[in-house]
């Protein structure tokens, strides 16, 4: 799916900015019982062949016994600009520079907007996670960066994916996913065409 230009504007403007409380991060590998899986990266299988989860790769933000929740990372949508996102966020547009690219996160809440970046930016809403990672959801992370003194790496998500109680660990069970752990490459780099191959490389086999 991909939205450009005036559409792309259109889901913007309905967006609301989403922080999901998280985790510290686990082992790779499939869940003993009672195992979070936050701060790893969750790879469809080839027998997964739902459209929405084929060959994507899942960094889980939240795995408890309530359900798991997560972005998808090689899913890209489109480019917006800055100042739009600046504007609807009720913040000085005027000079603002270059663009923010939407991902994909997931099927559920597409309206809503979650931002993962590295945690060289703290703001008064920003959530630490593991290995240096962290959630923002105040709209001010947008003027940081507009001003040169945001994250080096963000990722922003419309939309997230999302499972109830015990649901991914049957679907892990059942041989549809595999979890590996997360690194900023995967996270954050535009190379999406391999990022489901590099995220199946880190699978360890047994013997």
């Amino acid at each position: 799916m991909k939205t450009s230009g005036r559409a792309g504007c259109a889901v913007l403007i309905a967006a609301v900015l989403f922080l999901a409380a998280v985790e510290t991060a686990s082992p790779a590998g499939a869940p003993a019982a009672g195992t979070s899986l936050s701060g790893q990266l969750l790879v469809a299988l080839p027998s997964l062949d739902d459209p929405r989860f084929k060959r994507t790769v899942v960094f889980m933000l939240v795995h408890d016994a309530r359900g798991a929740m997560g972005l998808i990372m090689n899913r890209p949508l489109g480019d917006i600009p800055l100042a739009v996102l600046l504007k609807q966020a009720g913040l000085p547009d005027a000079g603002a520079k270059g663009s923010v690219k939407l991902h994909v996160g997931g099927p559920v809440e597409a309206t809503r907007i979650s931002v993962l970046h590295s945690d060289d930016y703290r703001g008064p809403e920003t959530t630490l996670l593991a290995d240096g990672l962290a959630v923002t959801s105040q709209p001010e992370i947008l003027g940081a960066i507009a001003a040169g003194k945001g994250p080096r790496r963000t990722h922003f998500s419309v939309g997230f994916a999302g499972w109830g109680p015990g649901q991914l660990e049957d679907e892990i069970k059942g041989g549809y996913w595999i979890t590996v752990p997360a690194d900023e490459g995967i996270l954050f780099d535009d190379a999406y065409e391999t990022k489901w191959d590099r995220a199946m490389a880190k699978r360890k086999i047994s013997l």
